[in-house]
């Protein structure tokens, strides 16, 4: 039986990562086509550095990205320290809400977005996209800020402030460094989900307006070349980047939860 398990979990990890591990190969592919190996080469990367057109979208989409990431940050904490530390009225109904734009399809929050947008006369572009990332990021870092408050010492702010530290004093100096990893975790996957995020950035985007992903879908209608596969293999090892530095920052907010044990 176990014999089984195992081979199954092979199997399952081979669907998922062959696909993946061939458009990397196939990125250092000479030939014009994807399917057939004609040698190795790196004209495919050299290309990517001399399309401007790429440039202007992947400029667009760290724009996006990092403003998106700095608001959904910074209302992320404030909701996860709120959440944490008061009782009030609708408390429940907010945190059920917070996980709405995790669980609901990207498809759907993205035509929600649209309908909200064409309602308000809000213009698709630029700030358009960035409230719709903000949208599904808050949600994101909440929950990774709330995680590091659940082994959280009150006792560590009271004594700061039977010294005489304001609350101002005593956030900065006692409750930000203690809660950092967990920002910069959640800051972290905000900024990858904002990068890789195709679905509401298309709907939302507008025309005129094209960020990394709606370019890579755009280039796709002329057929798929190594040069698609040099971009997805780029963006692949930017997420693994970032997943990895997230996952490093949680690693250190599990390892000073243990230690305040």
């Amino acid at each position: 039986m176990r014999r089984i398990l195992e081979a199954n979990i092979g199997l399952v990890y081979l669907f998922l990562y062959v696909p993946i591990l061939a458009v990397v190969v196939f990125s250092f592919n000479s030939g014009e086509q994807i399917s057939v190996w004609k040698g190795f080469t790196f004209s495919w990367y050299t290309k990517l550095f001399e399309d401007a057109a790429l440039w202007r979208a992947c400029r667009n989409s760290l724009i996006v990205a990092g403003v998106a990431t700095v608001i959904a940050t910074s209302i992320g904490t404030t909701t996860a320290l709120a959440m944490e530390r008061y009782r009030f009225r609708f408390r429940t109904a907010l945190m059920r809400c917070l996980y709405l734009p995790i669980i609901i399809p990207d498809i759907v929050l993205a035509i929600a977005l649209l309908i909200f947008y064409v309602q308000t006369a809000i213009p698709v572009g630029l700030i358009s996209v960035i409230i719709a990332h903000c949208v599904f990021n808050i949600a994101y870092v909440t929950i990774v800020v709330r995680a590091r408050l659940e082994g959280y010492d009150n006792t560590l702010e009271e004594a700061a402030r039977d010294l005489g530290a304001n609350e101002w004093q005593t956030f900065w100096r006692i409750t930000f460094p203690l809660i950092a990893p967990g920002i910069i975790g959640g800051a972290l996957l905000a900024f990858t989900l904002s990068i890789d995020d195709f679905v509401i950035t298309f709907f939302t985007a507008g025309v005129g307006y094209t960020t990394l992903s709606v370019h890579i879908y755009s280039l796709l209608k002329f057929g798929i070349t190594p040069k698609i596969n040099a971009i997805s293999t780029m963006l692949l090892a930017n997420s693994i980047v970032f997943i990895l530095l997230f996952l490093r920052f949680q690693g250190g907010t599990t390892t000073s939860q243990k230690q305040e044990a």
